[in-house]
């Protein structure tokens, strides 16, 4: 195939990019699974003319970019992602409009470590985006492939490509299989970049074609101009997600140890649990509270090392094992908007960092919401890595695979958020019809007295406490008190009250009905 020329970029539709799902955050494997994902409206689109192009929109005018070769193609690879790819195949979707292609979908997967791996890995890669695009209703004309790897020691770019070239003719043999050719597969390495499909010695030397600067290129400039930044390399995005590797990972995971042996009973008594998730919430807001008095500073990896120094081990090990409570995790992903969430974010990314050593696999519970943060304020890219790392930790962890569906199917986070403003509304509707806790309640010295001496319980009548019940105030009953409607026809109380172990379970159950509460935990959950 001989290099095209004249590839043109505009802005037309959504797109996509698609990462693996149950990627690991330490090693990528050919079984993991790949999403592809439909960008917001608005998000820049890429059109080309043959196999390069891209787009970017600026404010007020579309802006469009001309790519003319491969090396700007090449260029074009990490504003396409948002982050520059290693170890990494990656696809991408072409949709042809009035003779002018047009980026769409995205998918990005690991290179296999086993070459005997890459046919399963090609075929996953674009089976997945060429079905996902099918599911949006766009199905791609063409496609243009990547392979990025840096060589290995003793090895050059050169022999990286030919060592490759058996994986880049699977993926176009997938593609045609699915009757949608690549019309331009790139290796790039070591700052150079070769074809596998064309042979024309002028635009693609043997020996490879050097890389521009990056940020130098008009493509560069586009970007720039509309707001897109290129976040780095994928392996600096992760390390912000992954465990500790230094000595301080051991003094943590001996808090976790610590924190275990307390809190695990606790969880899985009934009443401890809603104790153990008061007591992992606030200790969240406190803990973000302190993080808002200190800004981020310039570099994402100073501002990790300083909330690292602001979470005590002791602290971060309450607040791992406490999220891995369903309803407690549920109530934490409540912070997802506004000035909360930043500090929401730092706070996740903080705990996922601490979940070391054997306590690995509790990351996935700060990783998911860390991902579902990121999604609701419009971070798609650290998103996906998240919650692609939370499936690595924990490939069954249903709250993460469902918000890494979404997210890669380009849904909007605003339906998630509305669940949970309603979950959060109805719990504080069922809190103030709730009475004080009881250390807050008035004790006996501080009650006034009575003459009945049946009203020991804070209902003097049968109809006060009716009426108590009947607004869905929880009434404690306490020990050695007599109820008000254990009374005699004539009104006057009981002369005593039979011994706990005569009475028989069917006039306590009689009497929990009448008084509309159970013996043991005042009143109904």
């Amino acid at each position: 195939m001989r290099c095209r020329s004249n590839t043109t970029a505009g802005s037309d539709g959504a797109t996509g990019e698609r990462d693996t799902a149950g990627e690991s955050a330490r090693e990528e494997g050919p079984g993991e699974r790949a999403e592809d994902r439909g960008g917001p409206v608005g998000d820049p689109v890429h059109r080309v003319d043959g196999p390069a192009c891209t787009a970017y929109v600026g404010q007020g005018e579309e802006q469009q970019v001309t790519l003319r070769t491969p090396a700007e193609l090449a260029d074009a690879l990490p504003y396409l992602l948002g982050y520059r790819p290693e170890d990494s195949i990656v696809l991408v979707a072409l949709h042809d409009k009035d003779g002018r292609g047009r980026f769409g979908g995205r998918a990005r997967l690991g290179i296999p470590a086993d070459a005997d791996d890459w046919p399963a890995a090609a075929r996953q890669l674009a089976h997945g985006l060429i079905t996902g695009s099918e599911r949006r209703g766009a199905r791609p004309e063409q496609m243009v492939a990547f392979l990025c790897q840096e060589p290995a020691p003793g090895e050059i770019g050169r022999q990286v490509k030919d060592r490759l070239r058996p994986l880049a003719q699977a993926l176009r043999l997938e593609c045609g299989g699915l009757d949608v050719p690549v019309v331009e597969a790139l290796c790039i390495s070591d700052g150079r970049f070769w074809s596998y499909c064309c042979d024309n010695q002028v635009c693609c030397p043997a020996e490879g074609t050097p890389m521009g600067l990056p940020g130098t290129s008009v493509l560069a400039a586009a970007a720039a101009y509309a707001g897109l930044q290129v976040r780095g390399t994928l392996r600096e995005l992760r390390a912000r997600l992954l465990p500790w590797d230094k000595t301080a990972a051991r003094e943590q995971q001996v808090a976790l140890d610590a924190a275990g042996l307390t809190l695990i009973p606790r969880i899985l008594d009934p009443k401890g649990r809603h104790e153990v998730a008061e007591e992992t919430l606030r200790l969240a807001e406190c803990i973000m509270g302190r993080l808002a008095e200190v800004p981020p500073v310039g570099r994402p990896l100073d501002t990790d090392l300083r909330d690292d120094a602001l979470i005590t081990h002791d602290e971060a090990a309450t607040l791992i094992l406490g999220l891995q409570d369903r309803t407690t995790r549920d109530r934490a992903a409540e912070w997802m908007e506004g000035e909360t969430a930043a500090q929401a974010l730092r706070l996740w990314r903080a705990l996922a960092r601490r979940c070391v050593g054997p306590y690995s696999e509790h990351a996935a519970a700060p990783l998911t919401l860390a991902g579902w943060v990121a999604w609701s304020t419009g971070d798609e890219l650290e998103a996906r890595e998240a919650l692609a790392m939370a499936l690595g930790a924990d490939p069954e962890y249903l709250f993460a695979r469902l918000l890494h569906q979404a997210c890669n199917e380009g849904l909007d986070p605003e339906s998630v958020r509305r669940c949970l403003r309603a979950e959060r509304l109805n719990r504080e509707r069922s809190e103030t019809r709730q009475p004080a806790p009881r250390s807050q309640q008035t004790s006996a010295h501080d009650r006034p007295r009575t003459s009945d001496p049946g009203a020991t319980d804070g209902c003097s009548t049968r109809r006060s406490r009716r009426q108590a019940v009947r607004s869905g105030a929880r009434i404690p009953r306490q020990r050695g008190s007599v109820p008000a409607d254990r009374t005699r026809p004539g009104g006057g109380p009981e002369g005593r009250r039979r011994p706990q172990n005569l009475r028989s379970s069917r006039s306590r159950k009689e009497s929990a009905r009448q008084s509309g509460m159970e013996d043991g935990d005042g009143g109904r959950e």
